[in-house]
């Protein structure tokens, strides 16, 4: 049995207009990237040090095994909540939640949250090295954790590493996101032109079938100097009209 939490992303997308391909990869690329942090995090729960060497007393096994699990396993969740960026679910809400459901998600209420919330973990797991085994993080100057051998550093290394870019991935996908979502299609703007231009020459029908119906309407006794007349100022109209069209080409 497959889990939907490893599926794939489908050949073709759910998104009212396709999501980068860079986009798709990275939002599906998220959860698996933070799973070697989420997992090297499970044994702290048990007071299992991971090799690392410091004087800081354990937390009880009551508050301990709670807090790593409930921060793993909501690790895990954001992630996979961040494919929505690039899933239909994501511009459409899901018809089982109450309220919301079925209706269209404003491009701003998810790349707001989006861009805030990858300016926060950026900031959370930035540290900057300065020197003799300290780093300067949100928090201030820290001392560098030490860890008993070399093989437990890489480890560590491995594992937590990748979570540094947790952030920018999901500000780049925010972004992406919002563009998507309010550029106009290539299209659109020919499809507008299209519909003015149908709606005029219909415009222009009816206002010819209202002149003919005009012209029929005259009594027989009207000049032929007046029809005359009527046709010249409507052959100077269509000139003036045309002379007008070609101008605006050019300024």
């Amino acid at each position: 049995m497959k889990l939907k939490i490893v599926h794939a992303p489908p050949p073709v997308s759910d998104t009212e207009r396709p999501a980068p391909r860079w986009a798709v990869r990275l939002a599906y690329a998220l959860p698996l990237l933070l799973l070697p942090s989420c997992l090297w995090r499970l044994p702290f729960a048990l007071h299992f040090d991971m090799g690392q060497v410091q004087d800081l007393a354990m937390p009880p096994y009551w508050v301990s095994i709670p807090y790593v699990l409930t921060l793993s396993v909501l690790s895990e969740a954001i992630a996979l909540l961040t494919t929505g960026l690039v899933r239909g679910w994501g511009e459409v809400a899901p018809a089982w939640i109450p309220v919301i459901g079925g209706r269209r998600i404003r491009p701003m209420a998810a790349a707001v949250p989006a861009v805030l919330g990858g300016l926060i973990l950026t900031v959370l797991f930035t540290d900057v090295p300065i020197g003799d085994g300290r780093s300067l993080t949100l928090y201030g100057i820290v001392e560098s954790v030490g860890y008993a051998n070399g093989t437990w550093h890489a480890l560590a290394t491995v594992c937590v590493t990748p979570i540094a870019a947790w952030g920018p991935i999901t500000i780049a996908l925010g972004v992406a996101y919002y563009r998507r979502r309010t550029t106009p299609s290539p299209g659109s703007s020919c499809r507008r032109g299209v519909s003015r231009a149908v709606g005029a020459g219909a415009g222009r029908t009816e206002a010819d079938g209202r002149e003919t119906a005009h012209q029929q309407a005259l009594p027989e006794s009207t000049s032929r100097r007046q029809r005359t007349v009527g046709r010249a100022g409507c052959a100077d109209h269509v000139r003036a009209t045309s002379w007008g069209r070609w101008a605006r080409l050019f300024l």
